[in-house]
């Protein structure tokens, strides 16, 4: 029996990491990661918070005209579509269509579900972004986003090989910055603490060089 040569090794210890993710689990990563992120959504909403990217767009319609955050997110996610079929490919597109039109759902019906007797806005800022964090690194690693800025940031690190996490988080706090005509200073500050814990979970948990997951 031959023994495989340190090339080999090295190319199999690579292939490994590209296992292909059966559909099931294709669909439990938007299931669960769609939720974690509406949970993350009620803890904002709540604590009179907001984020970045398409997210926080709806979030300032809501605050400012009293919008329906779920209409407004499946909307405002519709011109980047186009650059997801373009350079993403139908099957990351139609994954990421599932993904926003299921935030759009839960974000709706966690209220519902979940009520808050008392909710410290800084415990919200952190651990609604840790959870919308994961929630996004679930989809990211399933080959989905939530549209928008997610769309843009994966692009720009599949084209140039910069981080996703950090993209993401440059964007969204000219965003959060931007929100200071809406919301109090105070909340803008907690909103900017909540979006570099969102994107330090990316920045640290999703980088191109240790995993890749292959839907």
């Amino acid at each position: 029996m031959s023994e495989q040569s340190p090339d080999d090794e090295q190319l199999n210890a690579v292939a490994a990491l590209f296992v292909r993710h059966p559909l099931w689990e294709d669909a439990l990563a938007l299931l669960f990661g769609t939720a974690l992120v509406a949970l993350g959504i009620a803890f904002y909403t709540h604590a009179g918070l907001l984020t970045g990217g398409t997210v926080g767009i709806a979030f300032l319609a809501n605050y400012q005209a009293g919008w329906s955050f779920g209409l407004v997110f499946c909307l405002v996610n519709l011109p980047f579509y186009l650059l997801g079929i373009w350079r993403m490919g139908w099957a990351f597109t139609l994954r990421t269509g599932c993904a926003v039109l299921l935030v759009s759902l839960l974000a709706e019906l966690t209220p519902q579900w979940v009520a808050f007797a008392h909710l410290s806005a800084l415990y919200a800022a952190l651990f609604g972004g840790a959870a919308m964090g994961l929630g996004l690194l679930m989809l990211f690693r399933h080959r989905a986003s939530l549209g928008g800025v997610n769309i843009l940031a994966l692009y720009m690190q599949e084209r140039f090989g910069l981080r996703a996490g950090a993209v993401q988080m440059a964007i969204d706090a000219s965003i959060v910055l931007a929100a200071i005509f809406v919301v109090s200073p105070d909340k803008v500050l907690l909103s900017v603490l909540g979006a570099v814990m969102l994107n330090l979970v990316l920045a640290i948990n999703h980088r191109a060089d240790r995993y890749v997951g292959v839907s």
